[in-house]
């Protein structure tokens, strides 16, 4: 089994790392990753205006570009597909 760590960061907001991958939940939505490559995204989709509060609080201090990619791509990594 891959190494599963939880980490909640604020009401509703919490950061699963599996492996070497680590992706944000807002309420129980992954909404962002940060890839093995380094590579950080979020998701294009808009949510609530908490949601999108959680994606930037989760992005300070990133000097990495942040692409934005389609909801079913994050959702594609929590399947591990």
């Amino acid at each position: 089994m891959k190494n599963l760590q939880l980490k909640p960061i604020a009401s509703n907001m919490t950061e699963l790392t599996v492996g070497n991958i680590t992706i944000l939940f807002s309420y129980q939505t992954p909404v962002a990753a940060l890839l093995p490559s380094g590579r950080y995204v979020k998701t294009s989709k808009k949510w609530s205006p908490t949601t999108t509060k959680h994606v930037n609080k989760w992005l300070v201090g990133v000097f990495a570009p942040v692409e934005e990619v389609e909801q079913d791509f994050i959702n594609e990594i929590i399947k591990g597909e």
